[in-house]
């Protein structure tokens, strides 16, 4: 079996109302999707982090030193296509683009010996697990405080068990916000708080401090993820668990936040972080620290599949009679392909997501939606 031609995926879509992030503006959704076929038919799926056509110029770099590769040499194609671009940067376009194509090999694998990724990477410790949601960006035109309290009311009424806000535009917008969604929700929802870097070290250490007594589950990305400084001052300044690590791309990239205690949950994402290869060699680097790993997801239905597999064998840590199972954030914001690129949907029940347990990623794709979202101007 060799690698006879890989393809990128541009899927666009115009969003009805844009939304924002502290960092980031959205009008659509636009994801690169990896398809990586073999001369025997056989064909796997990958996805990428970040921006579609970047990724997809960076795949089409790889892509003539993958040609008449073994698609099962997944450890020798990683290292060969690392070093291939090394001096360009261990992180950002050149980790994201890697992170699709290996996703796909994996998934290759898995259907050439019939079984599911989880599998492949060392079994399943769990069959299903909590989803939380992820929303609350800010809308044009609308107050926030009242949106996203009457949004995140909605996720706990479908049950979820927790919700993510997006806060980092105004300290006491931010709190007026987070103060709403408790009271709209309850005691017993989870409420993880996300600033995208949008606030410097004083302005984090403010919003924690404010809102530590709403029991808040983690302050996620307080500060822009080059000052590692500036982490271990929020860490230290207010008492909520500080995450990050969806921009920290690859082992290299998560090792000085886990050796300098900038971080008490990593969040690499599959998509953006190496691929299961490189995602698996961060997460036995976190158990080092004794640091917890809760994986981001951000994407469609192929990058919630990866997540869903790696979720499946990831180890618990540490091992005890009731361990802390992991979570998996689910986007409910506008995307209507994100789900339409399965065959059968990666959807919840009650908060709860199955993991699918077919050979590879355990998906099937709908290659009219596809056809249906191709970006019309790549």
């Amino acid at each position: 079996m060799k690698i006879d031609a890989v393809r990128t995926h541009l899927l666009d879509y115009k969003l009805g109302h844009a939304f924002e992030s502290a960092s980031m503006r959205f009008d659509r959704r636009i994801h690169c999707l990896v398809e990586i076929i073999c001369d025997d038919g056989t064909v796997g799926w990958g996805e990428c982090l970040g921006p579609a056509k970047p990724n997809a110029a960076v795949v089409a770099a790889y892509t003539p030193h993958l040609i008449g590769k073994d698609p099962l040499d997944i450890e020798v194609i990683w290292h060969q296509l690392y070093n291939l671009l090394r001096d360009q940067g261990q992180r950002g376009l050149t980790v994201t683009a890697l992170s699709g194509i290996d996703i796909a090999l994996w998934d290759i694998k898995g259907r050439r010996f019939g079984t599911s990724i989880s599998r492949l990477l060392g079994g399943r410790f769990r069959e299903s697990v909590k989803a939380y949601a992820t929303g609350s960006f800010r809308k044009d035109g609308v107050d926030a405080v009242s949106d996203v309290a009457a949004e995140v009311a909605g996720y706990a009424a479908q049950g979820f068990h927790a919700v993510k806000i997006k806060i980092g535009f105004d300290v006491a917008e931010d709190v007026a916000v987070i103060k709403a969604a408790r009271e709209s929700v309850g005691p017993d929802v989870r409420i993880m708080i996300d600033a995208n870097h949008g606030y410097d070290a004083l302005e984090a250490i403010e919003v924690g401090k404010a809102l530590a007594p709403l029991g808040i589950d983690w302050f996620e990305e307080p500060v822009v993820p080059e000052q590692l400084d500036a982490y271990q001052a929020v860490r230290a300044g207010q008492p909520i668990p500080v995450a990050g690590g969806e921009t920290w791309h690859g082992r290299y990239g998560m090792r000085a936040p886990l050796e300098s205690r900038a971080v008490d949950i990593l969040q690499p994402d599959l998509a953006g972080s190496g691929g299961f290869s490189e995602t698996r060699r961060i997460t036995d680097l976190a158990t080092l620290y004794g640091v917890r790993v809760v994986p981001h997801v951000w994407g469609t239905g192929v990058a919630i599949a990866a997540a869903l597999q790696f979720m499946a064998y990831l180890p618990p840590d540490p091992a005890r009679r009731n361990p802390r199972p992991p979570i998996l954030e689910f986007d409910r914001t506008e995307n209507p392909y994100r789900q339409a690129v399965l065959t059968s949907p990666l959807d919840h029940v009650d908060g709860v997501v199955q993991i699918p347990d077919g050979p590879g990623l355990g998906i099937e794709i709908n290659r009219d939606a596809l056809e249906k979202y191709s970006l019309k101007d790549a």
